[in-house]
């Protein structure tokens, strides 16, 4: 168990403050503890422990507990210092943690779920401690009775979760690579709409209620974003990981969108421009530029005597175009190609030099991450994950936020 310190010079990339190490297994959450110098996380190897950082620098752990079954899920809730633990057996254990962080004691389990329970978000106004599970539902249940209040199945593992505590609608991703959005009520629930744009399972998601904009990342190293309340059904593509995109968050005073994914990679999205939505891919038996026919259009091939070809797409029109017209590749930021993609011949004449200058940063984390959470008011960032370390890190140096605009020194 150790940490490593590290002064904060003005850079333009995040800065390692510390790195604590003493987990057997993988680390399932890890959170800030606002306006303390301290962490809560939850591990595989069955552990809750509240880290508190000594005079010596060093963080070490104030509460050490042991559940009964491996962690894999966590919320904490500040002001009431309630903290609720989703376990590989499905139940969520809730626990009051005293004062000094010292102490933390039992108060009920929750029946949740039949498996691994993936999210848990709770919410004091209702008393509803609402979560999704392996067991493909999401559950909410009241926190003064302990009783379950209900539940609503879908198809494939729900993975993720995010809530709107004023309207009480809930956004649940599952394995299939779809977002459900559900209205919950006291005993029952409504399906609003279903969002469908990924072409893999979904990881993370994070809900802005000011601007009413949802995110997602998935297992297919992209993030969408959905603009859930003016333009509806507007969405935005961002590639720019080489990995699962494991955990968001996006700061709505920059209008940043962070990110992390499970190869270490860290990126910095800037969301305060005007972005291109990416074209829906057309569908042609030729090619939409030189007329030459696809390989499924036999009658063409028939008739002009030629051999069929490959369909493409280009990413900055849509078109179908075969290889020979679509010979270039090129990165289209505006658009969320932060790498180069294919793209039509002329399309790529049509893109200038200054087209291509990033909207993104991308930074190394430097071990796998598979859980992330940030105290935006501090501007500090904790990542873990499978390699059983969690690292805390300075990230005003790239989210652009000083006192001035309300980070607040620590």
């Amino acid at each position: 168990m150790a940490a490593e310190i590290h002064s904060r010079p003005q850079s333009s990339r995040p800065v390692l403050l510390s790195k604590v190490e003493g987990h057997q297994d993988v680390v399932s959450a890890a959170l800030l503890i606002p306006k303390e110098d301290g962490v809560i996380t939850a591990s595989e190897d069955r552990t809750i422990r509240v880290w508190l950082k000594r005079d010596s620098g060093q963080y070490w752990p104030s509460i050490y507990h042991t559940m009964s079954s491996p962690c894999s899920a966590m919320a904490y809730h500040h002001d009431s210092r309630r903290i609720f633990v989703g376990q590989d057996n499905g139940a969520i254990m809730e626990f009051h943690i005293s004062e000094d962080f010292n102490k933390m004691n039992f108060v009920k389990t929750y029946p949740a779920h039949q498996n691994r329970v993936s999210a848990i978000t709770f919410c004091l106004t209702s008393e509803w401690v609402i979560s999704t599970g392996h067991d493909k539902c999401i559950s909410w249940m009241c926190t003064r009775s302990g009783s379950m209040l209900g539940r609503h199945y879908f198809t494939s593992w729900a993975s993720c979760l995010q809530y709107d505590h004023e309207t009480r609608h809930a956004f649940v991703g599952d394995y299939s690579g779809q977002i459900t959005l559900l209205k919950l009520e006291q005993n029952t629930c409504s399906i609003i709409t279903t969002l469908k744009g990924h072409e893999g399972s979904i990881t993370s998601l994070w809900w802005d209620p000011v601007q009413q904009l949802l995110f997602s990342g998935a297992s297919d190293h992209s993030i969408i974003m959905w603009d859930i309340g003016g333009r509806k059904g507007r969405t935005l593509l961002l590639q720019g990981h080489h990995d699962k995109v494991q955990a968001i968050c996006y700061i709505q005073l920059t209008r940043q969108l962070v990110s992390c994914s499970a190869d270490g990679g860290i990126a910095v999205w800037n969301m305060d421009i005007s972005r291109e939505e990416a074209p829906q891919w057309l569908e042609s038996d030729s090619c939409q530029k030189c007329e030459q026919p696809f390989f499924w259009n036999i009658k063409q091939m028939w008739d002009t005597k030629t051999l069929g070809l490959r369909q493409h797409h280009c990413r900055k029109c849509g078109q179908a175009v075969c290889g020979k017209c679509s010979t270039k590749r090129s990165s289209y930021p505006i658009m969320g190609f932060e790498f180069q993609v294919r793209v039509c011949d002329s399309c790529f004449e049509s893109i200038k030099d200054e087209d291509r200058t990033s909207l993104a940063t991308f930074h190394e984390g430097k071990h796998n991450i598979s859980h992330m959470s940030m105290d935006i008011s501090r501007g500090l960032m904790v990542t873990c994950g499978s390699d059983r370390i969690v690292k805390i890190w300075d990230m005003t140096p790239v989210v652009g936020c000083s006192l001035a605009t309300g980070f607040s020194s620590r």
